[in-house]
């Protein structure tokens, strides 16, 4: 069994070649590892280009969601991107903050940063700031966002419990996140959770949705709320190549599943202080 230091330098490795691909070949997965299908499938991505900020130099199609169109984002906000690859998410969250605001993306592949910080210079912006780290220890300052937003990262990560601590740490008291991810429902069988690793890397990584709401929930996050959810659908095709037609049949018809999800959900605010005992300015 990998280690989670051996699991990330897998993501590393193969995020750097992404890098270096195309959005077309990337967006068959959230993780750009389509490679099977006799078809061309948006398997994943959501479409962003309708979205102010856009700009498809960024745009690697490698999301599952559109965290930034439900983040709720404010002018003047700070905002933090978790995994922000060439920079899409980010500039789409600086039209929102405008240029009162900044906007933190943060990535542990070197050519991403590369590749984000021309994208940020092509276009002139100086608010928004690319920093090379690990985000299971941010380089961030606690309590300095308003807002963390990611992209079919979370899944990508073996300690999500260790991220979503960061994402608790670096939100400002009364901030907020939004999270786009892939979780599951049910225990996939060995063949059909090979056939969607094999087309859809990231699935790899996906934990229960049941689970992965309550970990949000114990990190002490509050009003947790399920923004979107979508089913990801691996095409026939690719299944039959692992598992018979009446089990593909059997499948179809079940409960179990992969999802897309957007979570939404708030750091508490801090607590007011009583300025003087019994002067009832608290209660």
């Amino acid at each position: 069994m990998q280690t989670e230091q051996e699991l990330k330098a897998l993501v590393k490795e193969k995020y750097s070649e992404i890098a270096e691909q195309s959005r077309t070949q990337n967006l068959s997965s959230c993780c750009g590892s389509g490679c099977c299908s006799d078809e061309v499938y948006n398997l994943m991505a959501d479409d962003y280009s309708q979205l102010k900020g856009y700009t498809a130099d960024a745009d690697l199609g490698l999301g599952c969601g559109l965290p930034t169109e439900f983040a709720q984002i404010k002018k003047g906000d700070v905002v933090i991107d978790l995994g922000s690859g060439a920079g899409n998410d980010c500039f789409v969250a600086r039209a929102a903050t405008g240029e009162t605001g900044k906007v933190i993306g943060i990535d542990f592949t070197e050519k991403m940063i590369e590749k984000a910080r021309s994208n940020a210079e092509k276009l002139g912006y100086h608010n928004v700031e690319f920093r090379f780290g690990d985000i299971e220890h941010m380089p961030v300052s606690a309590n300095v966002a308003d807002v963390v937003v990611s992209n079919c990262v979370l899944n990508l990560v073996p300690n999500k419990f260790n991220v979503l601590k960061e994402v608790y740490r670096v939100l400002k008291p009364g901030g907020h996140f939004s999270i786009s991810d892939i979780v599951l429902e049910g225990e996939l069988p060995a063949q059909l959770k090979q056939a969607a690793e094999m087309y859809a890397g990231c699935v790899a990584g996906a934990i229960q949705k049941q689970v992965y709401l309550e970990l949000i929930h114990t990190t002490g996050f509050t009003n947790v709320t399920l923004q979107k959810e979508k089913v990801i659908t691996i095409p026939d095709d690719i299944l039959i190549n692992y598992i018979s037609k009446e089990e593909i049949t059997t499948f179809r018809n079940s409960s179990m599943g992969i999802y897309s999800v957007t979570v939404y959900a708030e750091k508490p605010a801090a607590k007011e202080t009583c300025c003087t005992p019994g002067s009832g300015c608290c209660n």
